[in-house]
């Protein structure tokens, strides 16, 4: 059953049954082009809800409050709302749990269940008593019918309440944000692997790299479970036919995260201001660079893991927390600043909040515990916008590229050196990689690039993943690769290999007009060809990003190529 609201932005909702008793009600937000920490999506997302009828009857979350009408009439189209004896939240984000309120009017004697920091969360949230139940990882609820529930403790994942619930009948999980993707379509299920791949590594690499030890923790206790048919994801199609494949994908991913050398502890507090938000986008930063990070919420963080977090980190962030009503979260700036030394770095930022610390005071607190700044404290007075966020997440990599560099030194030294001397003598052309989605632009300087194919029109390009104009370079996104002109190309040469500061016009002084897809091109460019990103491949280090070609133009018909030989071949 699929039923339309008429509107420009599309928004329907499917209902399918999933197993024995148990039926989802996915919420299908078609044109939704921004989510969350403000990454771009391809292809819209879905908010997944779902229904189990045993003996006693269950709803595991509900959805974004954009479907409230659509959700609640779809929803009595299959139970009766005051029927309802368990509501599960798997974790309190609005994406989730944003009708929770409105289940609660239309069931006042339903059983909330949930972490007991998600129960806490929650009346914040609706400002009214409702019946509780806290759950720990191993509890177990008997609906009847044999549907037996057991949850799974999997905090960070991302939020600090998630919980997994397993249905010992049916072999469902329902795991909310992790193991899902923002991937709108009529298809219930992974079926096409290769459709779904590169939403489902972005969708990682946005909300589920930056806490990669949690999910190693979260995924150990999945591995005591019986086995699983069905991943009830919150986001996108559940998976069904590729359950073994894609959480083999997380696992190796998080442990290539979770190996590395140099650690940052992240402090936020997940339901004030845009802290959460702001924190994502520069943990995201960091993890491009290969350096770890360990994201903890303040208002529910336990002092030894605090102190025990801090002792073994190189760098320190902290989005500053509400000055009131907020004990927990002052007792864990005081732990953090008992347990710092002065070999670490040290990043603040405000959240919007209205409510915030002073940050010049807790900067100066550090300051004089000789802890050296990460960067210049990020301060948000106004709603974050696109550049906000692109700020924070070139902030994330400024800070990772700094605590990084001596192991990438060693690595550069490691490699013999007439192996790199041979390496080098693979010759390149020279061009500038402009992009623009929304507000957002960035610029690059190129050399690895290769034709591809002749139909369509395509070529390759390697892009490191600690580069800033990475984020807009995913599958589907358009950009204009500008081809440097010998002999008169060291002007923009230079200009875009010079450093940027995090959040820094990259245009600033240099001659520019749109494409047709809104990218930049550089006027004083010898040609520039329109490009759109067809599909992505990692190696190592860099992104091999294949991409096809709609336009072009030469400037000046005699004109060649800009040609970059290196003396070496482990650096560019």
């Amino acid at each position: 059953m699929v039923a339309a609201v008429p509107q420009q932005k599309r928004l329907t909702t499917q209902v399918v049954v999933v197993a024995p008793e148990t039926t989802t009600i996915r919420s299908l937000d078609w044109d939704r082009d921004r989510f969350d920490i403000e990454f771009g999506l391809q292809n819209g997302t879905t908010y997944n809800s779902y229904i189990i009828r045993g003996e006693k009857l269950a709803l595991v979350d509900t959805s974004h409050a954009k479907f409230r009408q659509l959700y609640l009439g779809t929803l009595r189209g299959e139970i009766d709302p005051a029927d309802i004896d368990y509501l599960i939240i798997s974790h309190t984000e609005p994406d989730h749990s944003g009708l929770v309120k409105d289940i609660l009017e239309l069931a006042p004697n339903v059983t909330v269940v949930g972490a007991k920091v998600a129960i806490a969360f929650l009346e914040d949230l609706v400002h009214r008593p409702f019946e509780r139940l806290v759950v720990k990882n191993g509890d177990t609820l008997d609906l009847g019918n044999g549907h037996l529930l057991e949850f799974v403790n999997a905090p960070n994942l991302h939020w600090p309440d998630t919980i997994f619930t397993y249905d010992h009948k049916s072999q469902l999980l329902f795991t909310c944000d992790a193991f899902g993707l923002h991937f709108c379509s009529d298809a219930t299920y992974d079926e096409d692997l290769d459709v779904i791949s590169p939403d489902f590594r972005f969708y990682y690499e946005c909300l589920m790299a930056p806490n990669a030890r949690s999910v190693l923790s979260a995924m150990k206790r999945m591995d005591k479970l019986p086995p699983v048919s069905v991943i009830a994801t919150g986001h996108g199609p559940l998976l069904k036919y590729n359950v073994e494949e894609l959480t083999g994908r997380y696992r190796r991913w998080s442990q290539e995260k979770s190996q590395a050398e140099t650690l940052v502890a992240l402090f936020y507090v997940s339901d004030y201001g845009y802290s959460d938000r702001l924190s994502q986008a520069i943990a995201r930063g960091i993890t491009k660079t290969g350096v770890a990070v360990e994201m903890m919420d303040m208002r529910s963080a336990d002092p030894h893991e605090v102190n025990e977090l801090v002792s073994k980190a190189k760098g320190i962030v902290i989005g500053m927390p509400p000055t009131t009503g907020a004990g927990a979260t002052q007792a864990t700036l005081g732990t953090i600043l008992a347990a710092v030394n002065g070999k670490q770095t040290i990043g603040l930022f405000e959240s919007y909040g209205g409510d915030d610390e002073p940050i010049d005071t807790f900067s100066t607190k550090f300051q004089d515990l000789d802890l050296l700044p990460a960067f210049d404290p990020i301060r948000v007075k106004d709603t974050p916008s696109e550049a906000t966020y692109q700020l924070c997440e070139e902030t994330g990599t400024d800070l990772g590229q700094t605590l990084s560099q001596k192991g990438k030194l060693k690595q550069l030294k490691s490699l013999d050196a007439d192996l790199q001397k041979a390496l080098g003598r693979i010759s390149s052309g020279l061009y500038i990689i402009t992009a623009q989605k929304g507000e957002v632009t960035s610029a690059m300087l190129a050399s690895w690039i290769s034709q591809a194919s002749f139909q369509p029109l395509g070529f390759t390009v390697a892009v490191a993943k600690d580069r800033a104009i990475e984020s807009l370079m995913q599958t589907g996104d358009t950009f204009v690769l500008n081809i440097l002109e010998e002999g008169s190309h060291m002007g923009l040469m230079k200009h875009f290999l010079k450093r940027f500061e995090p959040g820094a016009d990259r245009f600033a002084g240099i001659r520019t007009r749109p494409a047709q897809n809104g990218s930049p091109i550089l006027a004083d460019a010898l040609a520039y060809l329109e490009c759109q990103v067809a599909s992505r491949m990692e190696v190592s280090d860099h992104w091999l990003v294949y991409c096809t070609v709609s336009d072009g133009k030469v400037s000046n018909p005699d004109g060649m190529t800009a040609v970059h030989h290196r003396k070496v071949g482990n650096y560019y």
